[in-house]
């Protein structure tokens, strides 16, 4: 009888635990096109990927692809980093011709075309009349006028431009490293957000120059090479899935975060930057 018992025990501890209810399962993952990936590789091996959001900044994207394609990045830094606000890259002189083909004057592409979320947040935030996140793993939002915007929350892509609105060309690009930027919505345009290698600028020496902007060319990062996953060869473009949001089990989750169990006290809302949209990389 010990024995039966013993084994019982063990076969109950090996037997698969089943999901929790806000816990993915493997049809909630799905694939990142190459075309949407943007792969930076930093001095010191060090390599950024950016999930690309064409439905939302087609303009931008399409001469974000240009830049890439024709090798812009390359030679250029990460010039800027400033404490609790973004990290930037680009050219630093601001001198460098852009290719040939891509446009120097977009327009602004501060909003979005719909605001589409699947899910939404429990409660209003002091940046919207309502948020929450698509079905393709974007966060989203709106205000009561019908104004739709992708969010400057931490490791969102935006373009950088000076005073006049059409000036982002997509070649200065910069992501918030400490708390969401939110005062910046819907006055620069949202490209992507990064999905790998955060760690890697939000990490970098902030500068106390104005504008956390290096003063020496020793102090910037230099960027060795950026190019869309689709434009490497096959063997090692690095493939990588979203979680998406279209089921009950990303509800469940965000319902959990919004009130975590106890012992931690929550406050029945968060705000949608604070939701973590996971991505993987496929093997």
């Amino acid at each position: 009888m010990t024995m039966i018992l013993a084994l019982a025990l063990l076969q109950a501890a090996a037997a698969p635990t089943a999901p929790a209810p806000h816990d993915p399962i493997p049809t909630d993952w799905r694939a990142i096109p190459d075309d949407d990936l943007l792969v930076i590789t930093l001095a010191g091996n060090r390599t950024v990927v950016i999930r690309l959001a064409p439905a939302h900044a087609p303009l931008h994207v399409a001469n974000i692809r240009k830049l890439a394609r024709a090798g812009w990045w390359t030679g250029s830094s990460v010039y800027r980093v400033q404490e609790n606000w973004v990290a930037q890259w680009g050219d630093a002189s601001e001198k460098k011709p852009l290719p040939v083909g891509v446009a120097v004057a977009v327009p602004a592409e501060f909003e979005i075309a719909a605001f589409a979320p699947v899910v939404r947040m429990a409660r209003a935030d002091t940046h919207s009349a309502a948020s929450g996140i698509t079905a393709d793993g974007w966060p989203v939002a709106s205000d009561a006028q019908g104004h739709q915007w992708l969010p400057h929350c931490y490791g969102m892509v935006g373009v950088a431009r000076d005073s006049d609105p059409t000036s982002g060309s997509g070649a200065e690009l910069f992501t918030p490293i400490g708390q969401s930027a939110r005062r910046l919505d819907r006055n620069y345009a949202v490209v992507g957000r990064i999905v790998e290698g955060m760690k890697y600028l939000s990490g970098l020496p902030r500068s106390d120059a104005p504008l956390g902007v290096y003063a020496t060319a020793q102090e910037r990062l230099p960027i060795v090479s950026a190019a869309l996953a689709s434009d490497l060869p096959p063997a090692t473009r690095p493939k990588f899935q979203y979680r998406a949001a279209d089921n009950p089990r990303f509800a469940a989750a965000l319902r959990r975060r919004e009130n975590p169990p106890a012992p931690t006290i929550g406050s029945g809302a968060i705000d949608v930057c604070e939701m973590p949209l996971d991505t993987r990389r496929v093997p």
